[in-house]
Formats: C-alpha cells, sequence, structure tokens
C-alpha cells in the first residue's frame, strides 16, 4: 500500500481540540497501525499490570500495621480508588490533547510516584503519606481503564469488543503473580528494614516504570491522534473546540442520560465497579481475621484477578456475538452468586476464593459489555469526553463503597457487607431489561 503524501506542518484546524496530526505518519494502513496498538497496550498491561496486583492485598494491610486498626484498612484501597477517580479526566484531557502517548505514559509514571511515596512512608512509618501515596497509585488504576478505551480508538464497528477484551485480558499475567510476590515482597521488605506488607510495593516502582516505558516507546503511531485525523478527514470538521471541566462533564452526562442504551452501559459500568470493590476491599482483612496467612490471601486475590481479567476475551467475543446486555445480565446473576458464596463462607477459605473469582468474572462482564455498549451509543465527536467521565464516576462511587466496607465490616460482618453490594445489582437488572424488552418492542 503506497501511502499518502504527508500534510504540510501548520496549525491545527478550528475546533480539533489542539490534537494535531502533523508527527504522525500519513495514510498508514489503520487495521496494521490497529493490531500494533493492541499488541503495545498489552504488553503494557502486562508489566504494569505486576505493579497494581502486587499492592491490592497488601495496602490494607500495611496500613492495618501502621495505624493498629482494621476498621482503616478499607481506607488504603479506597484512596487508590479516589485517585484513579479525581485524575481519570485529567489523563483523559491530556490524552485527548497530546494523544494516548502522553496520557497512558504520565498515568505510569504518578502511579511509580506513589509507590515510592508509600515506601516512604512504611519507612518513616506515617500512614497520612501512605494515604497520600495509595491516592497516586490510583492513577494506575486510572491508566489501566482508559487502556481499554485506546484499544478500540481505531476498531472496527464489530470487532471493538474483542479489541477491548484483549487489553482487559492481557492485565491477567502481571496482576495474577502480583500478589503472589507478597512471599518474596516481605523477605525484601525484612532487607530494607521496612514492615513485611511494604516490600511488594519495590516490585510496584519497577513495573510502572516499565509501563511507562513502553507505551512511550512503542505506541507509534498514537492511535487517538491518528483516529482524529481520520475523523477529520472523513467528516470535514475535527473535533470539537476546547471547553471547560464543568461544560464537557455536563455535556457527556446529558448525551448519556439521551440515550437509553448509553445510560445502561454507564450504569452497569459504575455499580458493577462499586459491588467490586467493596467486597474485594476487605476481603484481605476478613481473611487474616480468620487465620489465612499472606500467601493464602495473595492466591485469594490473584484468583479474583483471574476472574476479571483471564476470560475477557471469551467476555468479549460473547458479547460481540450475543450482544451487550445478555452479557451484562449474565454478570449480574455472577456478581448474586458471588456475594451469596463468599457472604456465607465464614472462615471457609475456599468459599471466599470460589466468591471472589465469581466476583472478578461478574466485573469482566459488566466492564467489557458495559464499556462496549457505552462507546457505540455515544458519537464520535463526544465519545472521549464520555468515556473520561464514566471512569470518574466509576471510581468515584467505588470509592465510596470501599470507604463504607470497613464500617459494614465491623458493624455487620463479612456476611452483611456482601448482602449490601448485592442491593447494587438491582438497578443494573432493572435498567438492562428494560432496553432489552424496548427493543424487542421496536422490533
Amino acid at each position: 500500500m503506497t501511502a499518502a503524501p504527508a500534510s504540510p506542518p501548520g496549525p491545527n484546524p478550528p475546533g480539533t481540540s489542539g490534537i494535531s496530526p502533523r508527527n504522525e505518519p500519513a495514510g498508514p494502513d489503520i487495521a496494521a497501525v490497529q493490531r500494533h496498538t493492541v499488541k503495545v497496550l498489552m504488553a503494557a498491561q502486562v508489566v504494569a499490570g505486576v505493579g497494581m496486583g502486587s499492592m491490592i492485598s497488601s495496602g490494607g494491610l500495611l496500613l492495618e500495621h501502621l495505624t493498629g486498626s482494621a476498621a482503616t484498612a478499607g481506607l488504603a484501597n479506597t484512596l487508590t480508588t479516589l485517585g484513579a477517580a479525581l485524575l481519570s479526566v485529567p489523563l483523559a484531557a491530556l490524552s485527548r490533547s497530546r494523544g494516548r502517548r502522553a496520557g497512558l505514559g504520565t498515568g505510569w509514571l504518578i502511579a511509580a510516584a506513589g509507590a515510592l511515596t508509600v515506601l516512604a512512608a512504611a519507612a518513616l512509618r506515617l500512614p497520612p503519606l501512605l494515604l497520600a501515596g495509595m491516592l497516586l497509585i490510583g492513577s494506575g488504576t486510572a491508566t489501566n481503564l482508559q487502556s481499554r478505551y485506546a484499544a478500540a480508538d481505531l476498531a472496527a464497528p464489530g470487532g471493538r469488543a474483542r479489541a477491548l477484551s484483549l487489553v482487559v485480558w492481557s492485565t491477567t499475567v502481571g496482576s495474577v503473580l502480583g500478589p503472589n510476590l507478597s512471599g518474596p515482597g516481605a523477605v525484601l521488605a525484612r532487607a530494607l528494614e521496612l514492615p513485611g506488607t511494604a516490600g511488594t510495593f519495590v516490585f510496584s516502582v519497577a513495573a510502572f516504570a516499565l509501563g511507562w516505558a513502553v507505551v512511550h516507546t512503542r505506541l507509534r503511531p498514537d492511535p487517538l491522534l491518528l483516529a482524529a485525523r481520520h475523523d477529520a478527514a472523513a467528516t470535514g470538521t475535527g473535533r470539537a473546540a476546547p471547553s471547560s471541566f464543568a461544560t464537557r462533564t455536563r455535556g457527556a452526562l446529558r448525551r448519556v442520560t439521551a440515550s437509553p442504551s448509553a445510560l445502561t452501559g454507564l450504569v452497569a459500568l459504575v455499580l458493577g465497579h462499586a459491588v467490586m470493590v467493596s467486597v474485594m476491599t476487605m476481603t484481605p482483612v476478613h481473611l487474616a481475621h480468620h487465620g489465612a496467612s499472606l500467601s493464602v490471601v495473595g492466591l485469594t486475590v490473584s484468583l479474583h484477578i483471574a476472574g476479571m481479567y483471564g476470560l475477557s476475551p471469551l467476555v468479549g467475543r460473547a458479547a460481540d456475538r450475543l450482544g451487550r446486555i445478555p452479557v451484562i445480565l449474565l454478570g449480574q446473576a455472577l456478581y448474586a452468586a458471588a456475594t451469596l458464596l463468599a457472604g456465607m463462607a465464614g472462615g471457609r477459605q475456599w468459599m471466599v476464593a470460589t466468591g471472589l473469582f465469581l466476583l472478578g468474572l461478574g466485573w469482566s462482564c459488566a466492564t467489557v459489555a458495559g464499556s462496549t455498549l457505552l462507546s457505540e451509543s455515544t458519537d464520535a465527536a463526544h465519545r472521549s469526553a464520555v468515556q473520561g467521565v464514566s471512569d470518574m464516576l466509576m471510581n468515584l462511587v467505588g470509592a465510596a463503597g470501599g470507604a463504607l466496607s470497613g464500617g459494614l465490616l465491623a458493624l455487620a460482618g463479612y456476611g452483611g457487607l456482601n448482602a449490601a453490594a448485592a442491593v447494587l445489582l438491582v438497578p443494573v437488572s432493572a435498567l438492562a431489561l428494560y432496553l432489552s424488552l424496548r427493543t424487542r418492542w421496536r422490533r
């Protein structure tokens, strides 16, 4: 295929939100670039996933060690989720103005700085500093989530869910390996004269830095910049002019609420994430209180993450073939089974582990199908703004669930926490069933 002549350098066309194609090669094979983009995103997710997975079971336990209070343990993951909410929109805006390479790369660097801050807090025995570090590590969660949308920037409509699910799946390797670094991390922590649960954050620093390096050096051409140029050439208009955060947020929410399918996708993402975060956050604490070792806690979290990511290609294929709504409803059924099984487990570790695996699988169904439904239900000119706002809401509500989970565990036990989380399944199921019936009536 012969490339078209490169466009001459010059200012951005009016209303392109600062996205300039001048540094991107002209006329590339879109399908080839899409395949390369997915491979690079998958590689970055594999290595950076080690950083996220290694600290999931350690953050709460480290905070409990420093404060001596189990009730505060949930604040670690809560701050991570809150950090993801606060940073998702700025990172999306950075991607919108300078491309995915800048947005995703910056996200991984901020997460690395957060892990270094946690190590400093552990050395100095300063819980507030630890919470600040966990807040910054939330950038890794935001970057992880936005990577799935980057996979869909250049994807053909019929393969959008599959491309998105492949990037979600690639997190499996690193995220499943990460929690099992608790043992080596404890050895490393003793050598550094740190609390045993702090050692995994050393691995997190290296993993996040490597994720940045992969994105920064290999994500070329930038998929979002190329998609912007492609859309501008097709429509002759380019993207909407830059606007304030409040204006973008209001506009994104108006477009979502005006579309039943987009609203269903958003609610499935937001409430599904809240169910997952609230239960997962306190599971390591629950297991530790029943005498589970760090290795058992790490294995349980690994099974949970395997459920989240390991089967996502099959979930994506099902969403493309069966439809988004059936897969969202399947996710709600899996959530119900997970909260019932884990909630009734007590000290039976195999029941908790099975419940956490089903919880992760339910999250995969809700996230892959919900993200795809939301993206395809929004026009291209406003899609990136809607994606940023959806991730912000997803993590804000997840942070609220994580914040409440410690108190619910103390007041009602692990069973009560699971029961409260299961209540959130009702509105998602109702909306999905309504949309399904509405579509059939129209036929």
